[in-house]
């Protein structure tokens, strides 16, 4: 998961526009990336790029966007997968051709083909200086045949197997291109005569342009002083959007494919509401990500709705460090509970994700050390399945598995239609949702099932 930007100005444009519109557009898709940012302009001769370790506002200083002066931007905030947390890998990434000079890549997904590409650019010559799947991208496009980018692209581009969205920029246009799936987001916005293309629609309300539509699965998209045209399409004969961009990736502010992600995360905890009822006194989320979900929750069981953690503004998102260590440190001053919101009552918390299970372990430990609360805890995502029972037990916890129904998360057309109560007969999944329990007033805790 990362955030990719791209911008392209009419010739007539402030010098330094695009790079500012791509900094505030990096500064909306933060929570796509925390490692590292970078961001590369040409005034279609010469190609410039700043690009650093930390946040975006770390990265970037007003000197740096005075070096990046140009028509035209890419931007790049990074979540590593492929490849390691240093400056090496970060982007975006700069290849050369001796006839068609240079290309910037910004690349957001994971290229699983990656490794018998580079041993086969490497036995044709090329040379690697990282070990990011995005410079096997960038050299497999580089080194293709053909007179033009569009051609080089268009024999390229079907080798890569994978999920991913890319911003590609050269001193005549800028790119952009979908996996054939879609299975990450991209959009296509402008703001007066400037075209823009981001992985959220949040980044394009944050700089004032207006949404015009998604780029198609499998659609390489090419942006110059004519405007968007689309020079190949690969698509695949199905779509696949990641559901995890809507249960946690991407913003609340933002659209995908049409679908607010916000409404689906209230809808989710309806279902969860109607699927797995419990006996709670109030309704607590773990924020920010699951604050939807507890909402629809809270209004389908009709539990009141109460903030019992509060999340310090200044710590990053926990779930996208790069070490399960970093993870903890990060959990720990994450968020702090109010004791007196929750204390001696039975909390039923939402949560987006059990998929990594540092943060619910510390937040359930929070409560009931704090407040003494019975915590019975629920998530809208059923990757939770990833985490281990045994590993939360203690002796003053126990925990309890229930199941979540698959087929709540198969179909588009579920995040937009009203919610049905399942049927007493519908099939039972494997387990999806964990609930912790404890007692603030005895050192024995019963284990018992959701309700």
């Amino acid at each position: 998961m990362c955030g990719i930007v791209g911008i392209w100005n009419p010739e007539r444009a402030d010098q330094t526009e695009a790079a500012r519109l791509a900094f505030f557009s990096l500064y909306a898709l933060q929570h796509r990336g925390q490692e590292s940012a970078g961001i590369a302009a040409t005034d279609g001769r010469d190609m410039r790029i700043v690009r650093r370790m930390g946040l975006v506002g770390q990265v970037f200083g007003e000197p740096d966007l005075g070096i990046l002066g140009g028509r035209a931007a890419i931007g790049h905030t990074r979540y590593s997968t492929t490849g390691s947390s240093r400056i090496q890998n970060a982007q975006p990434m700069v290849v050369r051709d001796e006839e068609l000079g240079e290309l910037a890549i910004g690349h957001n997904g994971n290229c699983i083909n990656a490794r018998d590409l580079r041993e086969s650019l490497a036995r044709e010559g090329a040379q690697f200086t990282t070990s990011s799947d995005t410079e096997v991208i960038a050299q497999t496009i580089a080194r293709e045949d053909g007179a033009t980018w569009d051609e080089r692209l268009a024999r390229g581009l079907p080798k890569l197997q994978g999920a991913w969205s890319l911003v590609i920029l050269t001193p005549t246009a800028l790119y952009a291109v979908r996996d054939p799936l879609g299975v990450r987001p991209l959009c296509l916005g402008r703001k007066g005569d400037a075209w823009l293309v981001a992985s959220e629609t949040c980044a394009l309300e944050t700089v004032g342009a207006k949404f015009i539509r998604d780029v198609a699965p499998g659609e390489v998209l090419r942006i110059d002083d004519r405007g968007p045209v689309t020079v190949a399409d690969f698509a695949a004969s199905r779509r696949g959007l990641c559901v995890f961009e809507h249960v946690y990736l991407a913003s609340v502010a933002s659209d995908l494919e049409g679908v607010s992600v916000y409404a689906t995360r209230e809808r989710m905890g309806e279902t969860l509401a109607d699927e797995h009822p419990t006996v709670a006194d109030v309704v607590v989320p773990v924020p920010d990500s699951a604050i939807p979900a507890a909402v629809g929750y809270a209004r389908r069981s009709g539990i009141p709705f109460r903030e019992g953690l509060i999340k310090n503004r200044y710590i990053g998102r926990t779930f996208i460090q790069p070490s399960p260590e970093l993870r903890r440190q990060g959990v720990s001053v994450w968020s702090s509970s109010m004791t007196r919101s929750s204390a001696d009552r039975r909390a039923a918390r939402s949560s987006s994700s059990f998929a990594r299970t540092a943060r619910p372990r510390c937040t359930c430990a929070s409560a009931r050390r704090r407040s003494g609360t019975s915590v019975s805890s629920g998530s809208t995502w059923r990757g939770a399945t990833t985490s281990s029972p045994r590993a939360w037990t203690s002796k003053r916890s126990a925990v309890t598995s229930v199941p979540i129904r698959s087929a709540t998360f198969r179909s588009r057309e579920w995040w937009a239609r009203p919610v049905a109560r399942r049927a007493s007969s519908a099939p039972r999944a494997s387990p999806g949702t964990i609930s912790c329990r404890s007692s603030s007033s005895s050192r024995r805790t019963r284990s018992r099932p959701s309700q």
